[in-house]
């Protein structure tokens, strides 16, 4: 940490990062700045934690479980600062937090003022004590803190005007829908196939639509309702496959794929570090291919060499029942990147090659476009059939419909 920001007051510090939430217009409304600039962030984390650390624009653990994993965070302010304008509060809202903390609600009641109520819910006992004592100290006693499996909601304090999810979902449950007021948003990080976006989420008709979304990661929801993404180790927790799809996988198999040569394939598609918005794009698209999918995660120290993805925690892979290919990248100038694929197994070849394809279909169709239409659809009521559904996700109280428009005009 810089000498002189350690210097700084935590009066200073919390100006500067609302400064830089502004400046990449994390920060959009009057009524969010003044929240960021009134709560103290340095009053909602651990005593370990020192003011400067408090006030960087990343993610600060509260509590981690045995194993040193996280299991309850503060949110990156960027992140905040997104969902809080994304819920679109006004004075006088009613709010449902889902994963407490206690700063996020903070910055939820200044916005909603005195005529608003904020309700925060968690399922972890030790995270609302805490909740409640931050927010006592900080000056927010009239925020109501609940202690409760969250995806139920908060029945008593409905309807909300928004409701606010701050732990990763991986189904939308019944009970925050019929919680939420006409006119209401969804702002939550909801799993699509192991890859998780923070949607938007407001009525039409008998169905969720997103009006948003943006790539992001939370901790997992808790729970007895919780959906996790399965984990299948190839080399121990150093190349570790992430399914959600229900289709039965030969862990055995791919995990012997790797002792086989890699076949590395590379599109004719380049990107720069101003193109960073890209991935996500280019994650969807791949993902919401109807065919096997999974994502790879691997520690790059332990499999230098060997394996080389673009993304080292979730990074895009095609799957038969012994083979996969996941998405590579590799530099060829100063600030350039050019896209391939890198594949194991018997069928690395078809792979690859397939995976290129795809990469250069959404380069020439979808790069510059405004991204997939994302619908949230009750389980038994699937969307009408209009010949556009690029790929259904069943959950087991939602269906997730992702829709790409046709091909944009080639360049």
């Amino acid at each position: 940490m810089d000498s002189a920001v350690e210097e700084k007051s935590p009066d200073q510090l919390r100006t500067d990062l609302v400064t830089q939430l502004l400046a990449k217009s994390w920060i959009r409304t009057p009524a969010v700045e003044a929240a960021f600039r009134a709560v103290p962030r340095h009053r909602f984390v651990p005593d370990a934690v020192t003011a400067a650390e408090a006030y960087q624009d990343t993610i600060v653990a509260t509590k981690r479980g045995p194993d040193g994993k996280s299991m309850s965070t503060v949110s990156a302010p960027y992140l905040q600062a997104y969902m809080l304008e994304e819920a679109m509060l006004g004075p006088g809202s009613r709010v449902l937090e889902v994963g407490s903390g206690g700063y996020n609600a903070a910055l939820a009641a200044e916005v909603v003022g005195p005529h608003g109520h904020v309700v925060t819910v968690d399922i972890d006992a030790d995270i609302i004590a805490n909740a409640r004592a931050y927010l006592d100290r900080a000056g927010y006693p009239h925020v109501q803190v609940v202690h409760g499996d969250g995806e139920l909601g908060y029945e008593p304090g409905g309807p909300f005007d928004a409701i606010i999810v701050t732990v990763e979902a991986g189904d939308i449950s019944p009970h925050l829908v019929r919680q939420l007021a006409p006119g209401g948003r969804i702002v939550v990080p909801l799993r699509l196939r192991t890859l998780t976006r923070c949607l938007t989420l407001t009525r039409t008709g008998d169905h969720l639509t997103a009006t948003a979304a943006l790539q992001c990661g939370f901790v997992p929801m808790q729970g007895d309702r919780r959906q996790l993404a399965r984990r299948l180790p190839l080399r121990g927790n150093d190349a570790v496959l992430l399914l959600d799809d229900p289709t039965d996988i030969d862990t055995a198999a791919l995990a012997s794929a790797l002792s086989m040569p890699r076949v590395d394939v590379w599109a004719p598609v380049t990107i720069t570090m101003q193109e960073l918005r890209s991935f996500e794009s280019l994650h969807v698209w791949l993902s919401s291919q109807p065919r096997p999918f999974g994502a790879l995660a691997v520690d790059r120290q332990a499999t230098l060499g060997l394996l080389d993805p673009q993304d080292r925690f979730t990074c895009p892979t095609l799957l038969t029942g012994d083979s996969f290919a996941y998405l590579a990248m590799r530099k060829t100038g100063d600030d350039t990147w050019q896209f391939g694929a890198h594949g194991f197994g018997p069928a690395a070849g078809p792979l690859t090659t397939d995976l290129v394809e795809l990469i250069v279909a959404w380069d020439r169709g979808y790069r510059h476009g405004s991204g997939p239409d994302i619908t949230v659809h009750p389980t038994g009521t699937p969307p009408a059939a209009s010949g556009r559904v690029q790929l259904l996700v069943p959950r087991r109280d939602a269906t997730i419909a992702i829709t790409w428009p046709s091909p944009a005009s080639p360049r």
